[in-house]
């Protein structure tokens, strides 16, 4: 390729063409980039614009540094992993995640006393600073290696009229489904997925790449009376995996006739 002699900062313009040789295919997904000796020839510019370009490339989310190894173009692949949020129930009447054989645990559950905050106040319909019994989990897919955080909120009023709940706070989702029916309570659940750059924390735990948002999925549990019941969140890479849903028809409710 020419000489960079298009306007803007020189690092810019050196990134652009990246970008153009990226998109373009001649730099395929998952490759390994020209080393910076090679760029710097390519385009006729100095180390420190080649290293700006392929910083802004990083930031960008279209380029990844492995320590080591050199800069490789990031995959525009499918998610390796998909996961169902459907919910089953078998004839025995227990409960069953469709995904739940996949996942195995990295560590021991971590149970813990908390409180609520704005965001998990307002899903669980409660106040900020009310108790909170927790539970966090780190899960792995071990046949693609996708991590995932996975937590869940039980208010203290709930585990006072379901007290299995505050003994075993820890069970996985699928028991305390079976634990609140067998306490009378018909269940519904709502979901929101929202897209959004990880936490440092997150970051580290999950391994991701440098400029990769996270999707953090949050369910709720509701009662007979609708009211919430237990608060569930899992955080993953959105560039390991894709949530899947099935979708069926609400019932209308029937119109009353006129008098």
């Amino acid at each position: 390729m020419s000489e960079i002699q298009r306007p803007g900062a020189l690092y810019q313009q050196v990134a652009s063409a990246i970008r153009e040789a990226i998109l373009s295919g001649e730099f395929a997904p998952d490759s390994l980039l020209p080393s910076e000796a090679q760029l710097m020839a390519r385009y006729a510019v100095s180390r420190p614009t080649v290293r700006n370009a392929i910083s802004a490339l990083r930031a960008e989310g279209l380029i990844d540094v492995r320590h080591g190894k050199g800069s490789f173009v990031r995959s525009s692949g499918q998610p390796v992993l998909t996961i169902e949020r459907r919910i089953s129930r078998t004839g025995e009447g227990e409960f069953a995640m469709p995904n739940g054989d996949i996942w195995q645990e990295a560590d021991e559950p971590s149970t813990y006393r908390t409180r609520t905050t704005k965001e998990t106040g307002r899903l669980l319909q409660l106040g900020q600073e009310e108790a909170l019994f927790g539970c966090d989990r780190l899960l792995i897919d071990p046949s693609t290696g996708t991590r995932a955080m996975h937590r869940t909120l039980i208010p203290f009023e709930v585990a006072d009229t379901v007290p299995l709940l505050g003994q075993e706070p820890c069970k996985p989702p699928a028991a305390i489904y079976s634990v609140l029916t067998r306490a009378d309570h018909k269940l519904s659940w709502t979901e929101t997925v929202r897209a959004r750059m990880p936490l440092p924390d997150e970051r580290t735990t999950l391994q991701l790449p440098d400029a990769t948002p996270i999707l953090y999925v949050a369910r709720v549990a509701h009662g007979t009376d609708d009211r919430p019941l237990l608060l569930e969140e899992l955080r993953f890479g959105a560039d390991r995996a894709e949530l899947a849903y099935r979708i069926t028809a609400d019932k209308q409710p029937a119109r009353r006739a006129r008098a």
